[in-house]
């Protein structure tokens, strides 16, 4: 294979300091970087995500996502937690709305969505052994 991994995933956000919190601090990652690009009227914010990063874009007037879930492009994000119960909590304590814990019937794994302040959609899946598909 050619690939290796993925290395970042790029969002733009509609509000460079709320998003920016709501990365760093309610999710918690490190911030690697943070450049303001003066051509562009864009900041561009690059965080830790394991071995992956993410990176927050900002520029003016961007155009709205579109709001079908199974809307063709990039489904949503998902991130590996341990405890998806634990994770879930400490959102809902920050004010996060996260929805009910459910299970992949193939993987036997845990999931539950939440959304960025953009209304990304946010996965949280729980990692661990992996049970082969039905």
């Amino acid at each position: 294979m050619l690939v290796k991994q993925i290395h970042h995933a790029a969002i733009i956000c509609s509000n460079y300091e709320i998003s920016k919190h709501f990365y760093v601090h309610i999710l918690g990652f490190p911030v690697i970087a943070e450049n303001y690009r003066e051509d562009r009227l864009s900041y561009k914010l690059d965080l830790q995500a394991g071995e992956s990063r993410i990176e927050l874009f900002s520029f003016p007037s961007p155009p709205d996502r579109p709001d079908a879930p199974e809307a063709r492009g990039l489904r949503h994000l998902a991130f590996a937690v341990e405890d998806v119960d634990h994770c879930r909590q400490k959102l809902e304590e920050k004010g996060v709305h996260v929805e009910e814990v459910r299970v992949d019937p193939y993987t036997g794994r845990r999931f539950t969505f939440f959304k960025d302040p953009d209304q990304l959609p946010l996965e949280l899946y729980e990692t661990g052994e992996e049970r082969t598909g039905k």
